[in-house]
């Protein structure tokens, strides 16, 4: 009874938070990113994050074949990004799947995010996708493939629907003093 009452107060005396200053596997502090503590990071060595990146709470992130995530970006709450899957090949082997070595159709492949993007939730980034600069990802999309800089996806299989600049145009005409901010990132 005693244990009980003792787990069932747990998740009130345990809480995600916030972690800033992440040190990179090659040693370097990046000063503004943030990644929460309820995020699994897989695959740390081979994970390259840039500063001024958001990542929030309970996200799965697997970096093993290669993950790059730009300056600036928002990964906001339970988003897998993935650099390997076995999706298509466990149906394909059936029970022989873990006593193969070399299967075909596990997927691999780096991923890679540009600057300013934002991710929402419950997006799947699969194996051997590159998203551009200030790209959108609407939540509960399924992004596999390459995208150009500043596309808004959305939707499973995800497609380009839109273009951010048409959406951050109508910001920087009301508000001149943005676009220095907007132009230093967006001209490089």
């Amino acid at each position: 009874m005693l244990r009980r009452r003792i787990l069932s107060y747990l998740p009130r005396w345990i809480k995600p938070v916030m972690v800033g200053r992440y040190k990179r596997s090659d040693g370097k502090v990046l000063p503004l990113t943030r990644i929460c503590s309820s995020t699994y990071l897989q695959g740390e060595k081979n994970f390259h994050v840039e500063d001024n990146v958001y990542i929030g709470h309970a996200n799965f992130i697997d970096a093993s074949n290669g993950l790059t995530i730009e300056e600036g970006c928002q990964i906001t709450n339970f988003v897998s990004i993935l650099t390997h899957s076995s999706h298509d090949a466990i149906r394909l082997y059936g029970k022989k799947y873990t006593s193969t070595p070399r299967k075909l159709a596990y997927n691999e492949g780096q991923v890679k995010i540009g600057k300013y993007s934002f991710i929402g939730p419950h997006a799947v980034i699969m194996p051997g996708t590159t998203l551009g600069k200030g790209s959108l990802v609407s939540a509960y999309s399924f992004v596999k493939g390459s995208f150009p800089d500043y596309a808004i996806l959305s939707g499973n299989p995800a497609v380009v629907i839109g273009d951010t600049r048409e959406r951050d145009s109508k910001w920087l005409a009301e508000h001149e003093d943005l676009k220095e901010n907007y132009q230093s990132w967006n001209e490089e």
